[in-house]
Formats: C-alpha cells, sequence, structure tokens
C-alpha cells in the first residue's frame, strides 16, 4: 500500500523524515553514547565533536544522548495516543454511524461536547490534577484525540451503511459486526491514514507544550519540550541549546504532517 504514495513528492519527502527519526529511535535501543543525565560541569557547552556529536549543555549532559532518548519517547507517546485514539474512536463512530438512533445521539452529544472544549486545556487540567506523569499525558492526550476518529468514522459508516455490498452481505445473512469491521471498516481506512500521522504529530507537540511548562514526562526523562526549556534559560549562552532539540523536534512533526498531506492528494486522485 504504501508503494502507491511514495510516488507522491510530498509523502516521499515527508517520509524521508520521518525514516530518518524513526532510524535515531531505533538505533536509542541498541547505542547511546552516554548516560544522557550524567553531569559533568568542567565540560559544559562544549561544542559540536567527535566525542559529543551534538554538544553538551549547560551541565555537560551530552546532547546526542539526550536526544535519541527525547525520540525514544516522542515516538512512544506519539503511538500509543495514535492507537488507542484510533481504536476507540472506530468503535465509537462505527456504532454511531451504523446504528444512528438514540446510541447516535448519545455518542455525538459526548463527542461534541468534548469538542467544544479546547484540547490541551483539558490536558493541562488533567496533568496538573494528577501530577503528571506517562500515564496521566497519555490519557489526556489520548481522550484529546478520540472526537477526530469518531467523526470520520461516523461519516464513513453513514455513507457505505446502505451500499450494495453491505445489503448484499446483510441479505447472506452477516451479522452486524462482520459488516461494521471486514465490510466497511476497509473502506474507510484511507482516510483514517491520514488523521493517525495527524494525531501523531498533535500527540507529540502537545506532549512537547506540556513537558515545556513541567507537566508532562517525568522530569528526570530527556524530552524535546523539556529540552526546550531549559535550554531558553540560556540562550544566549548557547542557542545550540534551544536550536537542537527544535530542529529534531521540526523534522519529526513536519515528517508526520508532509506524509498527512501525501496520503491525502493521492486519495483525492
Amino acid at each position: 500500500m504504501i508503494k502507491k504514495y511514495l510516488h507522491n513528492k510530498i509523502f516521499l519527502t515527508g517520509f524521508c523524515m520521518f525514516s530518518f527519526m524513526f532510524i535515531l529511535m531505533l538505533l536509542s535501543f541498541i547505542w547511546i553514547p552516554y548516560d544522557y543525565n550524567e553531569l559533568n560541569m568542567s565540560d559544559k557547552f562544549s561544542p559540536f565533536s567527535f566525542s559529543h556529536l551534538l554538544g553538551t549543555d549547560f551541565q555537560g549532559r551530552d546532547v546526542f544522548s539526550r536526544i535519541l532518548i527525547a525520540t525514544r519517547i516522542s515516538f512512544f507517546i506519539g503511538f500509543t495516543v495514535m492507537t488507542a485514539g484510533f481504536i476507540t474512536g472506530i468503535i465509537l463512530g462505527s456504532v454511531s454511524g451504523y446504528f444512528g438512533g438514540i446510541a447516535d445521539l448519545i455518542i455525538m452529544k459526548i463527542i461534541n461536547t468534548k469538542m467544544a472544549f479546547p484540547g490541551i486545556l483539558l490536558a493541562l487540567m488533567l496533568v496538573a490534577v494528577s501530577g503528571g506523569g506517562f500515564g496521566t499525558t497519555i490519557l489526556a492526550l489520548t481522550i484529546m484525540s478520540i472526537p477526530r476518529y469518531t467523526r470520520i468514522t461516523r461519516a464513513g459508516y453513514i455513507k457505505y451503511k446502505n451500499s450494495l455490498f453491505v445489503l448484499s452481505a446483510r441479505a447472506k445473512g452477516a451479522s452486524a459486526l462482520r459488516i461494521m469491521y471486514l465490510h466497511i471498516l476497509p473502506n474507510i481506512i484511507s482516510d483514517l491514514s491520514v488523521t493517525c500521522t495527524l494525531s501523531f504529530a498533535l500527540a507529540i507537540l502537545s506532549e512537547s507544550g506540556l513537558s515545556y511548562l513541567g507537566l508532562g514526562v517525568p522530569i528526570d526523562l530527556p524530552s524535546f519540550g523539556q529540552m526546550l526549556s531549559e535550554g531558553k534559560v540560556k540562550l544566549f549562552q548557547s542557542a545550540a541549546a534551544v536550536l537542537v532539540p527544535a530542529f529534531f523536534l521540526t523534522v519529526l512533526v513536519l515528517g508526520l504532517n508532509l506524509m498527512g498531506d501525501g496520503i491525502y492528494e493521492e486519495n483525492r486522485k
């Protein structure tokens, strides 16, 4: 399926950027040159070199090692939020769109209420109340992502539930679950794939924003947001403290967005 999209230049550009970050994420499980929390005050603000590929920060910690861990954290949170939102959204959207009636009314009232409340404010509230951490961050960001999946899934099910192939399957005695997830769902996966890339990117950006405020992942773990927060204080002593994590965060998020744009373009042809 991916071969179809690789002919699209926008998708290919995003795919290359995403692949570069994916390789860094894999590398973080195989090799990390230094302990990412090891302090060495005598070696702070070291420039790029063979011993420290991306230099060191204001506490002498190896920046490349911290970038590797931050990339791993971003992929973990982004993928987890995307998957949880995808599964939950499909279940809610399929029930709402296929059965309609009171189920549709209740589900869409909940979804519309959630969409009326800014997602990032809800995430900030949940994280602030519970004290942050991986679990709370993922839960908050997942709640943010569910309405997008639900609305797209619901629209797809409304579109196809009275199609000829569905009526044929129903006439042959196929169960509602079989029709919903083996007949209709494959026809809307291409639309949902665009939402997946955007949800992945938004989860990473939102986590970075929460970590920037000190409300995201635990403070002893480096994340892009935390590195940006620490770097801004020392911006005039070392611009790289901000530019390096900002560069890698931009590559990852922009790559995902370009992939989504490429998929959308190909799906419209």
